[in-house]
């Protein structure tokens, strides 16, 4: 059994002190919640709401309930109804970033705004990748109204996809209509619950804030029994302490109380502990994603997740460059592995450029590559032969023979990942009488290789047929004539 290495950043010691400080939080301050049926909703369990106003004390007591009461683990299934996604544990799982508005051409490397044909691309490739556990709603399409954004992507998604999904609603409306669409494929809604497609990504607002739809959504979503991800955003320095410790108290208030609105609207619905912080660049006023800093955050507040035994999941392996060039390898490949060496669930960002702004299909597959590496580090040096050693010099004559053993043939291929073209290993002659190709344009020929490869997954004509309308229906409510092409 192979040892697996771990990155652990804070003390069993420092985690229940920032728990203890979490629970102070939540009295004092409190949290605001901005939905009244939810903060009846909290008053009628235990809470305390402070006159008139939105703000909401949360006893331990009723913070502890509820994590007790979300699952430990949880599964996320494929098309199939194959179980293909693990919450819990250690197990380490990737998907793209999501969200993105706009996306790098790549043949004029400038951003431009996301369309359908965009996302359906980076859905088609996704697909094929198997470092990629699940698709992810990539990108907003601009050639939709802004209120079709959440269901369309989804839409897309279920059309070209056999793999789970990363999404996530804008609107109440709309997250309902992504809750019709999930049970239409998976053949009814105690169907959709017992082998969740999806999960929904569910935002607090820095600080310690639940808007109107974001609790109402956690809790709609709880009732409906589809799994829920909290992404808590702390600002460290702008939206949450400056330090990183204190910022982790923030997300862990933030977390709990989302967990307990979600728990009090139906007990034991499934719900992740997770996250997008970041620090706050004070020369820029910005936000970078690629920061070491950014990446401890993600796998301190981990810990404290995995403390409670609860699902996590982190936004890692994104970058803040403008292109796919040398600060996007480095930020990304990084960060991801911080990410998954904690042990992080679910690990959505490779593909973003651009404080998560960007989306780049050629990244994502040269992110893959990384991730491919990651998860061989994961699982570690193992013994594979019994001497270690010493059986592989019978015949040693000091030459470098090892080439002819039948052990090298047998297990060359197990102790090494074999990368795809993508990463170059060639000598330098070899490179140059291949075109001389760097990593992002030999990217630019996977990507076309790859989606003309695609195959359409199957589904059945009339779950097909159904959902096409039931979106046809939805855009000319929203004043389409036509829904745009697809390939």
């Amino acid at each position: 059994m192979a040892m697996r290495p771990r990155i652990e950043l804070i003390s069993e010691d420092l985690i229940l002190r920032i728990l203890d400080e979490a629970f102070q939080l939540l009295l004092s301050p409190g949290i605001r919640v901005q939905s009244k049926g939810v903060r009846d909703l909290l008053a009628d369990n235990g809470a305390s709401a402070l006159g008139d106003s939105e703000i909401v004390q949360i006893p331990e007591q009723l913070g502890r309930w509820a994590i007790n009461s979300a699952p430990s683990e949880f599964w996320l299934y494929d098309r199939e109804g194959q179980p293909a996604v693990r919450y819990g544990g250690d197990a380490v799982h990737f998907n793209p970033g999501s969200s993105g508005v706009n996306v790098l051409d790549p043949d004029t490397l400038e951003h431009r705004p996301a369309v359908t044909a965009d996302l359906v691309k980076l859905i088609k490739v996704t697909e094929q990748l198997s470092q990629y556990d699940a698709q992810s709603t990539a990108v907003i399409c601009h050639d939709v109204p802004e209120e079709l954004g959440d269901l369309y992507r989804l839409y897309l998604v279920l059309l070209y996809s056999a793999k789970p999904v990363v999404t996530g609603a804008f609107t109440k409306q709309g997250a309902h209509r992504m809750f019709e669409m999930l049970a239409l494929i998976a053949g009814g809604s105690k169907a959709m619950q017992t082998r969740p497609l999806a999960v929904f990504d569910v935002c607090p607002t820095p600080p310690l804030v639940w808007s109107e739809f974001g609790a109402q959504n956690l809790a709609d979503l709880a009732r409906a029994g589809l799994p829920a991800q909290i992404v808590s955003m702390p600002l460290a320095g702008a939206a949450a302490p400056v330090t990183l410790l204190g910022s982790v108290v923030q997300h862990a208030a933030e977390c709990i109380s989302g967990i307990t609105i979600h728990q009090l609207a139906q007990p034991g619905s499934p719900i992740v502990w997770g996250g997008a912080p970041a620090i706050f660049d004070m020369r820029h006023g910005t936000t970078p994603m690629g920061a070491i800093e950014t990446a401890m955050l993600d796998a301190a507040y981990a810990q404290v997740g995995k403390f409670l035994n609860l699902p996590t999941h982190a936004y890692l392996g994104a970058s803040d460059a403008k292109s796919v060039d040398a600060q996007a390898g480095l930020e990304s490949g990084l960060t991801a592995q911080v990410g998954a060496l904690a042990g992080i669930n679910m690990i959505s960002g490779p593909g973003m450029l651009d404080f998560l702004a960007c989306q780049s299909v050629e990244k994502l597959v040269l992110d893959g590559e990384a991730i491919a590496m990651i998860r061989r580090l994961l699982e570690g040096i193992e013994v594979r032969t019994d001497p270690l050693a010493t059986n592989m010099y019978p015949e040693f004559k000091f030459k470098a023979d090892f080439l002819k053993q039948k052990s090298t043939r047998e297990l060359f291929a197990v102790e090494q990942y074999l990368p795809s073209k993508v990463i170059d290993r060639n000598s330098h002659r070899a490179w140059r009488e291949s075109g001389g190709l760097d990593a992002f344009d030999r990217a630019k020929v996977m990507v076309s290789e790859v989606v003309d490869k695609f195959v359409k997954p199957s589904i059945a004509k009339e779950q097909a047929s159904e959902l096409t309308k039931m979106m046809t229906r939805i855009a000319e409510a929203a004043g389409m004539a036509d829904l745009p092409e697809l390939s």
